[in-house]
């Protein structure tokens, strides 16, 4: 399975961005996707999970700006990105994986996309 990130750049605070995530093989529909995120000297953070019924989840970092959406007759899933903050700064991967009860476990990891928030 490979995944196929991009939408990535520079931009402003408070600007926005969309970042796409092509799925290259396998019953896409099928299967739970992810997106995470990495800063520099800092943990990778989970931000957006989709099921495969479309169910999303995010943590509170960025709740209300961020929105996880999949198309499956492209195989690709998106994350919408709005009121950018200098924080959001982070190299971003999309993933493919499955859910243990509430837990999103990452099977697959694409490559990542820079993300840069100017102040």
């Amino acid at each position: 399975v490979q995944l196929q990130a991009s939408g990535g750049g520079l931009v402003q605070a408070g600007g926005s961005l969309r970042l796409s995530c092509v799925a290259s093989r396998g019953t896409f529909s099928s299967y739970a996707m992810g997106w995470y995120r990495q800063a520099p000297g800092k943990q990778r953070e989970l931000v957006a999970t989709i099921t495969d019924l479309d169910t999303v989840d995010y943590p509170d970092s960025v709740k209300g700006r961020f929105t996880i959406s999949r198309d499956d007759a492209k195989n690709t899933v998106y994350l919408q990105m709005n009121s950018l903050k200098p924080e959001d700064t982070a190299v971003y991967y999309c993933t493919r994986g499955h859910f243990r009860g509430i837990y999103y476990c990452t099977d697959y990891w694409g490559q990542g996309t820079l993300v840069t928030v100017s102040s």
